[in-house]
């Protein structure tokens, strides 16, 4: 790898952006895709760069062949992100449940006595408003939101930022007539059955959790699911 190469990857990872770095296995020819990246040696055509496009979608480095060459695409994504709202008992759990999965975890909440050190030894914590704090965040495709305080004060401000963003899963903790109660009020706010339809709710997949830590497994499991399978989700 040449300097120059090995220089924007570092720059790339300082910034948090995604570059993807491709390699011809014949004649060792490299290229890097992404912000400031160098001139490479290896041309990439339509057809590699979807390789690329895809590789860096998934998350996943890939080989690939075309016509008679061979290249590895080695990815270079940032962490994907959690961001929890409610420093409650599930979140204790979920967060390095979600740390071992891989996640940058951050958990919001502004009640002083729930967002401890002491109760998140190592996680990032942050005690603005959910709202405020989501906009100081960058959430994008690889953000995942999940609010956890069965308090409206909390849980719709963040739920009505994470709506007008792109993250890959929102997920709201509460029961079915909590939801609908949910519903009606974000429907009052100008959010229609679609964007409403993004927010899986009650949280979780149904595997019959009960306690914290089983319900923590489930939203990681369901986060998870979506992250790979991205299944179709009905209008609420």
């Amino acid at each position: 790898m040449k300097n120059a190469v090995l220089d924007a990857l570092l720059a790339a990872r300082a910034a948090k952006a995604s570059a993807a770095l491709v390699t011809e296995l014949g004649s060792g020819a490299q290229t890097l895709v992404g912000p400031g990246a160098p001139p490479g040696d290896l041309p990439l055509g339509a057809a590699l760069h979807s390789f690329v496009d895809s590789a860096l979608a998934d998350d996943r480095s890939m080989s690939a062949e075309i016509g008679d060459q061979r290249y590895f695409i080695h990815v270079f994504n940032p962490p994907r992100r959690l961001v929890i709202v409610g420093a409650v008992h599930i979140a204790q759990v979920l967060a390095p449940m979600a740390a071992l999965a891989g996640y940058a975890v951050t958990v919001v909440d502004p009640r002083g006595a729930f967002a401890t050190e002491d109760r998140f030894p190592g996680v990032e914590l942050t005690r603005q408003w959910p709202d405020d704090a989501l906009e100081g965040l960058d959430v994008d495709q690889r953000t995942a939101i999940v609010t956890l305080t069965h308090d409206p004060k909390l849980d719709d401000p963040a739920l009505e930022t994470a709506l007008r963003r792109a993250p890959f899963y929102i997920g709201a903790l509460g029961s079915k007539r909590t939801h609908a109660s949910r519903v009606a009020r974000l429907r009052e706010t100008g959010f229609d059955d679609a964007e409403i339809a993004r927010i899986h709710a009650p949280v979780g997949l149904d595997i019959g959790a009960v306690s914290p830590a089983e319900i923590a497994l489930s939203i990681l499991g369901e986060m998870t699911l979506l992250l790979h399978r991205k299944p179709p989700r009905a209008p609420a």
